[in-house]
């Protein structure tokens, strides 16, 4: 099961507090690992999590800074990645704009964790959907025409993933608002979405288990005829 999250709000848990945004930051940080470690029990094979999108460039210069220095130490937590030898990691978008030897750091984790089959954990830095679509489309096919499970994998920047398509299954997004914001776009042509109030530094495992159980109520047609499924609303997380 492919889950993936829009981690949104930490900025706005931060200052509804009084707190400066990098402190929601470093919260939301503190917030992926009982995730991570909460998603093969509950039946999650890959996670997906949007940390940092192309427009976040226009974002203030600390700020940037901050949420760089906050990826570099997960990808560089050995005791955390040692400890879970069953995650693979690997990480979606471009790395031409990255800090000064950030991409050689991302590429020594993924070879180092390349053999992780209980979980794989994707992170989306510096990533735009309609731009990985747009850099295929404008590559041409590699040897003739691609099907489309080809091109899926090409546009999900994952040519070697161990599953058979990058299609996603259960969307979520933290932080109130509704809408996918350039994440995902062809990956998520058919997967259920669930917005939901809770900012991302209040997200739980609870919560995840919550979106999971509502979306193993609904019934999944995919352009066929079936019952009337059913309206279930969130509990509260």
């Amino acid at each position: 099961m492919h889950v993936a999250i829009i981690a949104d709000g930490n900025g706005r848990w931060a200052t509804s507090r009084g707190l400066p945004r990098s402190a929601g930051h470093r919260a939301g940080a503190k917030t992926l690992m009982p995730i991570v470690e909460a998603a093969p029990r509950l039946g999650v094979t890959k996670l997906t999590i949007y940390a940092f999108s192309t427009y976040n460039w226009r974002r203030p210069a600390a700020e940037i800074d901050t949420l760089m220095a906050l990826f570099r130490n997960y990808l560089n937590d050995e005791q955390w990645l040692q400890a879970h030898q069953g995650i693979r990691l690997s990480t979606i978008g471009r790395r031409d704009r990255l800090p000064a030897g950030f991409a050689e750091e991302i590429a020594r984790v993924e070879a180092a964790t390349a053999n992780g089959r209980v979980l794989h954990l994707r992170i989306a830095l510096d990533y735009s959907a309609r731009e990985a679509i747009a850099s295929v489309l404008a590559a041409g096919p590699e040897s003739g025409p691609a099907s489309r499970e080809q091109l899926g994998r090409r546009i999900a920047q994952s040519p070697n993933d161990d599953s058979s398509a990058p299609d996603v299954d259960l969307m979520i997004r933290t932080g109130g608002e509704k809408r996918l914001s350039d994440f995902l776009l062809w990956e998520c042509a058919y997967a259920e979405l669930a917005f939901l109030d809770v900012m991302w530094p209040d997200f739980t495992p609870a919560c995840l288990d919550d979106a999971l159980a509502d979306y193993r109520r609904r019934e999944r047609r995919f352009g066929g005829v079936a019952g009337t499924p059913a309206n279930v609303a969130f509990a509260d997380c």
